[in-house]
């Protein structure tokens, strides 16, 4: 158990910490289900079916998370295929939640992509008929040029150029009313896409599906990294509660890496004596120490105590007892209690 080591340096976070947490959890987690009930509730019209595929798609994320907070509960307890069997299951719901994802930011993507196609349709609308009017006009200046060829100017060009005139009206208001058009709003997140399909020299839709691929596997590892914080600080919390009120001694410690202790100048003199003293005592063995603590009456000769006292995992405490029972220090009763040896006591 790393929590051992932590005791002195490490405490339970706060409630400004744990509040934090909590929320950010929450806002991802309901992102990724409102993402997934888009794709699920698009599926089928029918009321009935639409309530099944969103009881569904809750199922999945919430048994996705679950699945990973198990995950770590598992891994914590060194039960190492009952974590491997959650991961698969996680990455088999993550993997739906990641396709509802990407179907639901797509959705939205592709609806403001449309709004503006429609704005855009209608400019380029107005762009048709005024280029179709030059078209005309052109013509008609190809006809006029004939009739001076033929010298009937009076009867041809004069009504050719009224023709002209009239068109060249019509093409001044159709310009006038396009750009009287609102200008297209494009959002961020098509402006991105494009920015992307330019940047990488591919396609529009090819930039916004790896978008959304990429922000749908961004959004589920937030939301699990922050599941795995919340699961951890509660393992935390229980080995605390059981064991963080135990004194322990400074070489029983490892200090934390980037680690600055602080001490007062009062403290300074005591630190160098007892510096010295532990230079010239050698320090005990776990062994020792065990049969120390229990001779002078600080624990009880039982694993239980010697486990919770000294932090030590069950497997760990049965070869301590093995080990000092072989040597002699540590003796067994019929009812399997176990005492020091007299010759020890005495």
């Amino acid at each position: 158990m790393h929590y051992k080591n932590m005791l002195g340096y490490r405490y339970p976070k706060g409630p400004f910490a744990m509040i934090s947490v909590y929320t950010f959890t929450g806002a991802a987690v309901i992102t990724s289900t409102v993402f997934s009930l888009l794709l699920f509730l698009s599926i089928d019209d029918s009321p009935l079916m639409k309530g099944l595929f969103g009881t569904l798609a809750i199922i999945f994320e919430a048994g996705k998370f679950y699945a990973w907070y198990e995950f770590g509960e598992r891994r914590a307890h060194k039960n190492y295929t009952g974590a491997i069997t959650s991961l698969i299951f996680y990455l088999v719901l993550a993997a739906i939640s990641i396709g509802g994802s990407v179907g639901g930011i797509n959705s939205a993507t592709n609806k403001a992509q449309s709004v503006i196609a429609i704005e855009q349709s209608k400019v380029l609308a107005y762009d048709r008929q005024i280029e179709s009017i030059e078209k005309q006009i052109q013509l008609n200046n190809l006809a006029a040029e004939k009739y001076i060829e033929m010298e009937r100017i009076a009867t041809g060009v004069t009504r050719i150029q009224k023709q002209n005139n009239q068109l060249r009206e019509q093409q001044i208001r159709l310009a006038a009313e396009r750009d009287a058009l609102p200008p297209v709003a494009q959002g961020s997140a098509i402006g991105l896409i494009n920015s992307l399909a330019d940047a990488f020299n591919v396609s529009t839709q090819i930039a916004q599906l790896g978008l959304v691929v990429f922000l749908s596997i961004l959004l589920d590892l937030f939301a699990a990294f922050f599941v795995g914080v919340i699961g951890e600080e509660l393992r935390f919390r229980r080995f605390y509660e059981h064991f963080g009120e135990i004194a322990l001694t400074p070489h029983a410690m490892a200090m934390p890496v980037g680690f600055i202790e602080h001490k007062p100048e009062q403290d300074v003199v005591y630190s160098q004596r007892h510096q010295e003293s532990e230079e010239t005592t050698p320090p005990l063995t776990l062994a020792e120490n065990v049969e120390k603590s229990v001779r002078d009456g600080v624990i009880t000769c039982s694993k239980k105590a010697v486990a919770k006292h000294f932090m030590l995992a069950a497997d760990e405490v049965d070869a301590l007892f093995e080990q000092m029972m072989e040597a002699g220090v540590m003796a067994k009763k019929a009812n399997h209690h176990y005492y020091l040896a007299p010759s020890v006591q005495a």
